[in-house]
């Protein structure tokens, strides 16, 4: 039984296309998952940052005692940024944002409350408190660093996704753009030093 020339056609291109077909999804599933292993890294972060919070306030607390308002700002931003729960394969702009506003007010509130320790040379000299703050230091940092290789994921995956075949495929199973960090309101603006 001969087949028509035709016929072999026919079926070798169903054949590319079908080999095209799985080798560009696992390739958008990868990218996908590489997303979500870097919001992973994020998370791991901003977690780190949150479980060094507690020991920095009671580090403070024994000297700073009558900036009760200060520290109490510190512990309730903390505690809204870690109810904020994020799922990396839902990541919507809105959510993001939301996440990004939380854990900018633990900065802020940080930030605060690493003001107040100039007021107390004690507690500047204290080991414990110069170790907390390189380890904060240290922390934002990594912070830092997750959420460009986030972007950079995130980044590559939606070019994998918007690009021509690959943008069929992702259309035909569901892949979505992920959102982005973006820089904090007022970054734009260098900070002002006053001497």
């Amino acid at each position: 039984m001969k087949l028509k020339t035709s016929t072999i056609i026919i079926l070798v291109a169903v054949v590319i296309i079908v080999i095209w077909g799985v080798t560009g999804y696992n390739g958008l599933v990868s990218m996908e998952e590489n997303v979500e292993g870097q919001w992973a890294n994020v998370e791991t972060q901003y977690q780190r940052r949150a479980d060094l919070i507690p020991n920095l306030v009671n580090t403070v607390k024994g000297y700073a005692t009558h900036e009760q308002s200060t520290l109490e700002g510190v512990i309730q931003a903390r505690s809204q940024a870690t109810q904020i729960k994020v799922d990396p394969s839902n990541l919507t702009p809105e959510k993001l944002a939301e996440y990004q506003k939380a854990q900018g007010a633990v900065t802020s509130a940080l930030g605060k409350l690493l003001a107040i320790t100039e007021n107390y040379p004690d507690l500047k000299a204290n080991q414990n408190f110069l170790e907390l703050q390189a380890q904060l230091e240290g922390t934002e940092n990594r912070i830092n660093v997750a959420r460009t290789h986030f972007n950079d994921a995130a980044k590559a995956f939606n070019i994998g996704i918007r690009r021509f075949p690959k943008n069929i495929l992702a259309g035909l199973f569901g892949f979505e753009k992920r959102a982005y960090f973006e820089a904090a309101e007022g970054a734009e603006q260098a900070p002002q030093v006053q001497f």
